[in-house]
């Protein structure tokens, strides 16, 4: 006979509950990028998309920014400290793997993809961009799809720990189907 899991805490859910709200920001910071500002910036020419990206690229480069990007590795992984006590239960699991999605998924990701080609943007003459401007906005572009998708895919697990958390033993199961309906009388 195993010993039942402990009951959650207020503090184990509230950890549970920041990360989720850290990584919804940062999936909706790629969104909305991704989203508004890609499509926007595929309607102007190489002058002026060598402007803007560069001015982005260095404005975005703030303490508030930083918190929130690497937050979004931190404080999953201050709550799976937080809630180490239940590392059988599967909203552990599913934060773990919103934390491995996040962490490799945008942070290696980015230091690997995006901010190379940030650094060649920032390097263009905005008199004279490259003849390649268009195919590195185009890989660029790409790129941060990509940190959209698997951004959104660690909020995701973030908010499905959350659910998986509030739901009592066994309500979800995938199994579990509602009996015949109750007879009245006979």
């Amino acid at each position: 006979m195993h010993s039942p899991r402990p009951t959650p805490s207020l503090l184990d859910n509230l950890s549970i509950a920041l990360a989720a709200a850290v990584l919804g920001l940062m999936a909706g910071f790629f969104w909305t990028y991704g989203f508004n500002v890609n499509r926007a910036m595929l309607q102007v020419d190489g002058a002026t998309y060598a402007t803007v990206q560069s001015l982005f690229n260095r404005h975005v480069r703030h303490a508030a920014f930083f918190t929130l990007f690497f937050g979004g590795a931190a404080f999953p992984l201050l709550a799976l400290a937080v809630n180490r006590a239940h590392w059988r239960t599967p909203a552990f699991w599913m934060l773990v793997c919103a934390t491995v999605v996040y962490a490799l998924g945008v942070i290696v990701f980015t230091r690997q993809v995006n901010l190379p080609l940030n650094a060649y943007t920032e390097s263009w003459s905005i008199v004279q961009p490259p003849a390649d401007w268009a195919a590195t906005r185009e890989h660029w572009n790409a790129a941060n799809m990509v940190r959209v998708w698997l951004a959104g895919l660690a909020f995701a697990l973030a908010l499905a720990a959350l659910v998986l958390r509030a739901s009592p033993p066994g309500a979800i199961s995938a199994t579990s189907r509602p009996g015949p309906p109750a007879r009245l009388g006979r």
